[in-house]
């Protein structure tokens, strides 16, 4: 599965070593993984139980893992190991590998806040963009002094956060794609990561004159209203967000801190679009009167809760209204 994946170049996600792991050592990696939902810090006896492997041989994996950095060893009250994000990834990219959904990894293309984005292929070289969720890189620490909203989890981790946001963005996808909403269209996804389309543009930030302001400022504005009376609001809908082809077409990206409209702080995150898109047209030499307004919504549709009935429950909705939109304010 691995023969032709290789070490990006531009980024950070070094793959070379993923062809070589044992079966044995994904086992040792799992386990720690299943341990990390009620332990911050997995002792080493019950990863040995976990992984049903020998003590003296899941020692030895767990010493070699950590020297490659895909487990980090702390010494504290309890002695024992955590996933690093590269045994995160080297998780996710081993189910994919077995999918077929990725053969190879190239650059890394896109870098976020909470996430990095690279170009992958299927053994058929057919490419995508996989993305690759970080949530706790920059903000976890804040949240967790912020409020500590996850006291009713047995799991505060960031892997629950990540994975919590790419099955929030993968069901989000689909469900708009369905609607025919200009967005990627959603391949796969696989713990904290989402294959999706690979889109042939540019973020509209990196344009600097537009040939149709007016048409695409109109396109801009009837897309909000369009999420809006399908029960949806981007809340982060501007030119970092929205990529633009050469013959003037948006696609609309990013999508885990989505809210429902019947949100209660909704209204303001819709006019906060609004106003996104208006300010950045004002510094492009483009005005216009025309705004959409919260109460004008008409719904058609409830997109919002279609996440639900796939799995994503009420409270894990909740922490992730809560999670994003503690983040949409510190940046």
């Amino acid at each position: 599965h691995y023969t032709s994946v290789r070490r990006s170049r531009m980024g950070k996600l070094n793959v070379a070593l993923l062809r070589y792991l044992s079966k044995e050592d994904f086992r040792v990696l799992t386990a720690v993984e299943m341990g990390m939902k009620n332990h911050e810090i997995v002792p080493v006896g019950l990863i040995v139980s976990i992984a049903g492997l020998k003590h003296g041989g899941c020692c030895k994996i767990l010493k070699e893992l950590t020297h490659h950095k895909l487990l980090c060893y702390e010494h504290r009250k309890v002695n024992g190991y955590r996933l690093t994000f590269a045994g995160y990834d080297y998780l996710a990219l081993n189910v994919f590998a077995n999918r077929d959904t990725i053969f190879s990894v190239g650059n890394q293309i896109g870098v976020g806040k909470e996430s990095d984005i690279y170009v992958v292929a299927n053994s058929e070289g057919k490419k995508f963009a996989l993305k690759l969720h970080r949530l706790g890189r920059t903000s976890f620490r804040k949240l967790k002094e912020k409020r500590d909203y996850h006291c009713h989890r047995r799991s505060t981790s960031w892997i629950y956060l990540s994975r919590l946001a790419a099955m929030k963005e993968y069901g989000f996808m689909k469900a708009l794609k369905e609607r025919g909403f200009p967005v990627p269209a959603p391949v796969d996804f696989n713990r904290h990561c989402v294959v999706m389309q690979l889109v042939d543009g540019y973020p509209l930030c990196q344009i600097h004159s537009l040939k149709e302001p007016a048409l695409l400022y109109s396109k801009l504005m009837d897309l909000i209203v369009q999420l809006g009376n399908c029960g949806l609001i981007h809340c982060d809908f501007n030119e970092f967000n929205i990529l633009l082809n050469d013959k003037g077409y948006p696609t609309i990206i990013d999508f885990p801190q989505m809210v429902s409209t019947a949100h209660p702080n909704a209204k303001w995150y819709f006019e906060r679009d609004v106003q996104c898109v208006q300010e950045f047209f004002k510094h492009k030499g483009y005005e216009s009167e025309l705004l959409p307004k919260f109460s004008d919504l008409q719904r058609v549709d409830t997109a919002d809760v279609e996440l639900c009935a796939s799995g994503f429950t009420k409270e894990m909705q909740h922490d992730s209204d809560e999670v994003h939109v503690f983040l949409y304010h510190q940046f």
